[in-house]
């Protein structure tokens, strides 16, 4: 993937979003949209811009820092959230930036918000403010609990995980409840929202008709954590959380090495059959507790005890080596840095590196990028980033809405940009 765009080769080229989003969720919505050829516009509040640029660690000409140093120091947050986007401030406060909003809408093809519900409606930017400007608009609403529910108080990751569910999908029995640790609930919306809107768009191509988009934080990582079935694994007796693997499929999980962890999936019989040669040990594939997949979950717990004895004596390396000579699917657990190296991911952008746009670091800091690939179209972020707040507004509001300078004066005189 080139992190550069050219013309007419991607996706979404000639499209135009107004991405009035800010810190996580909505962000990374319009991150995927621009990495798939939207231009997109972020507005940010003039006094102080997205909740993420204040987001530690910050980089600059001191390197990487925990706490901002310097004027040009940037929260690192902001250069992976911000990248291929356009920056304009607009204060919505401001009793002029309704007519700004429309001259936006007008010129473009999509809205997206994450506020909490009710709260760009009340500012003058909901939905029926963006389809008086544009009657084929889409306009999606990215929210905690849903655009029809404005009760709940702030919707942060944490909040949403522990709400769904998630939390209590991990971890040992009669643990603590374990927040996966990343913001999944703020990663998995915007995918949904994503969704919506190209749903929405090709539904517009067919009808000539735009809408609202309406994804719920809540909705989106409660419908995954609903994939299994509890209810039905209480009834049968079969314990929700088990640590490292998953006993109803055993052997399935994460095991003990001396030096650090394996994955291992040994469900069906040949598998199975092929772990027990790697363990030295194949005569327990004739062991009457082990010898069939519904007798090997019902005595999960031996088998991987007996696992786990051997897997803790050797090297992670020596696990996989043996594993893989069976034909197990096995794989190290990895730290994220080293995650984020792999050639396979690398290669195919997957992720990508980042930089301060001025200053060298002998960090090299790697970052999400798009994970798609097209068999006749590229994905890539146009070459553009709003370092500084408000940097694009004559690019936006001069070239693009043909504001003059005097208005434009004018416009940053009272506050409204």
């Amino acid at each position: 993937m080139n992190t550069t765009a050219s013309a007419l080769d991607r996706p979404l080229e000639g499209l135009r979003v107004i991405d009035l989003t800010r810190a996580l969720a909505g962000p990374y919505a319009t991150l995927l949209l621009a990495g798939l050829g939207a231009e997109v516009i972020k507005v940010e509040d003039p006094r102080g811009g997205d909740l993420a640029r204040e987001n530690s660690p910050y980089v600059g000409r001191e390197g990487v820092v925990v706490e901002r140093e310097h004027d040009d120091d940037v929260s690192i947050s902001h250069l992976t959230r911000a990248r291929g986007k356009h920056g304009v401030t607009l204060n919505l406060k401001s009793p002029e930036a309704g007519a700004v909003f429309a001259d936006l809408c007008r010129n473009a093809d999509i809205v997206v918000e994450n506020f909490s519900a009710g709260t760009a409606d009340r500012l003058g930017v909901g939905y029926e403010a963006a389809k008086a400007a544009r009657p084929d608009i889409l306009y999606c609403s990215l929210s905690g609990f849903g655009a029809d529910h404005a009760e709940g108080g702030k919707a942060m990751d944490v909040i949403i995980q522990a709400l769904s569910g998630a939390m209590y999908t991990s971890g040992e029995p009669n643990a603590p409840p374990v927040r996966i640790g990343i913001p999944i609930a703020d990663m998995l919306a915007p995918v949904f929202a994503v969704i919506g809107i190209l749903s929405a768009l090709e539904q517009r191509h067919r009808t000539g008709v735009g809408q609202r988009i309406d994804v719920s934080m809540l909705g989106a990582l409660t419908s995954f954590v609903a994939i299994e079935n509890w209810s039905a694994m209480a009834a049968a007796g079969m314990p929700a959380r088990t640590g490292l693997t998953v006993q109803r499929l055993s052997p399935f999980g994460v095991f003990e090495c001396a030096d650090g962890y394996v994955a291992v999936v040994a469900v069906h019989e040949k598998l199975a059959r092929g772990l027990f040669r790697a363990m030295g040990q194949p005569e327990l594939g004739d062991d009457a507790r082990f010898n069939s997949r519904d007798v090997r979950v019902a005595n999960a717990e031996e088998i991987e005890a007996r696992i786990t004895a051997w897997s803790r004596t050797l090297p992670t390396a020596t696990v996989v080596e043996r594993l893989s000579a069976e034909g197990v699917p096995v794989a190290p657990v990895r730290h994220p840095e080293d995650a984020l190296l792999d050639p396979r991911v690398v290669a195919r952008g997957e992720t990508m590196s980042i930089a301060h746009p001025s200053y060298q670091s002998t960090l090299k800091l790697r970052t999400a990028g798009i994970p798609i690939r097209f068999s006749d179209a590229q994905v890539a972020f146009d070459d553009v980033i709003p370092i500084s707040i408000g940097e694009h507004n004559q690019r936006i509001y001069g070239d693009l809405l043909g504001y003059s300078a005097e208005r434009l004066t004018e416009l940053a005189r009272s506050g409204t940009i």
